[in-house]
């Protein structure tokens, strides 16, 4: 049965179990999430000590795993066995491992769980195999969330902490950490902790608990550089080349490449009303007036330099073909190519 991650953690908690749990794809958060949950939650403490199986895929076969399934649970209702890491097993592709599979699908041990914590990878849904866990097993497939996705996600999340936030204070937390779902979980946590419920995180919040500077950061260097701002981009930079750890390269250049990108979508779209342009480019509102502005600042040829430069300070930001190159270096040359 294919359910979604919230399906499956509401079903867990109504204690409706499934014998069979095979959780696929490239968002790690929430296979940890409900494998954990099914760790920690469906025994308690004394049933763990004899019901409770943790294995790696890398050091299983599919035939060990099934041996731990079809054995009984000790002084308890049922057992639970996790396979971490299950894309790493060697024989679950197969044709002897996912015979094996086929078969307890069809016949489960009714009083166990067993759980395939499958990261970063699906299985070819092609084969038999997918098809069988569709019918069998309850299985979970998980997707990046697209940019446009991370407000949403990111104030359900807080809303659930018994917290409100700011459209400013939101976008400043995904501009910062990304679409990493579980560093997102981790800093909203954080800031939890630190604030007494139905508190409202803001802007300032952000920059005390995320540990970003207020003058600083790669937010403010994008709007430097939008406005054409080359004292303050510069100060920002030198700011970043005294403290590398915290201002990494890599996903610097991701974000700027991402926002020269979407101007070459404006100027292929000057025609076009402002309400599709801000559905295409996927900009919330509140900096959609920042993108038009930006766009009368950087002509289109400019727009396409621009790019190429990014894509050369990528490939030194990773050592190809410049080895020796320091990432200060590296942004204060890009960013006086994209500016002049």
């Amino acid at each position: 049965m294919l359910q979604t991650p919230q399906q499956v953690l509401e079903a867990l908690k109504n204690k409706q179990y499934a014998p069979v749990y095979f959780l696929q794809g490239e968002e790690p958060y929430y296979i940890d999430l409900i494998s954990d949950y099914i760790e920690h939650k469906v025994l308690n403490k004394a049933e763990r000590s004899f019901n409770l199986t943790v294995v790696y895929g890398k050091e299983q076969t599919v035939s060990q795993i099934l041996t731990h399934a079809r054995r009984f649970p000790m002084m308890a209702e049922r057992q639970v066995v996790i396979v971490k890491e299950a894309q790493e097993m060697q024989d679950l592709n197969s044709e002897v491992g996912q015979k094996l599979l086929k078969s307890y699908l069809i016949n489960p041990q009714p009083t166990t769980l067993l759980v395939f914590a499958h990261k970063h990878k699906i299985l070819d849904g092609r084969k038999s195999i997918s098809k069988l866990l569709d019918k069998y097993a309850m299985r979970v497939t998980t997707k990046k969330l697209y940019d446009s996705q991370l407000p949403a996600w990111i104030r359900n999340y807080v809303k659930e902490k018994n917290l409100t936030i700011t459209e400013k204070a939101t976008l400043m937390l995904q501009e910062f950490v990304g679409n990493d779902l579980e560093r997102l979980a981790n800093e909203i946590e954080k800031i939890g902790i630190n604030l007494k419920k139905e508190t409202q995180i803001n802007d300032e919040v952000i920059q005390k608990y995320v540990g970003v500077s207020k003058e600083y950061n790669v937010f403010e260097l994008q709007k430097a550089l939008l406005r054409r701002d080359i004292v303050k981009a510069n100060q920002i930079i030198q700011y970043f080349e005294a403290n590398p750890k915290n201002n990494p390269v890599i996903p610097i250049i991701a974000l700027l490449f991402t926002f020269f990108s979407k101007l070459l979508i404006i100027h292929h779209s000057k025609n076009k009303p402002q309400q599709h342009l801000a559905e295409v480019l996927q900009v919330n509102p509140y900096f959609f007036n920042e993108y038009l502005l930006a766009a009368q600042n950087y002509p289109l040829q400019k727009v396409i330099e621009n790019i190429e430069y990014l894509h050369q300070a990528d490939l030194q930001s990773k050592g190809i073909d410049y080895p020796f190159i320091v990432e200060g270096q590296i942004l204060k040359e890009v960013v006086f190519k994209l500016m002049h």
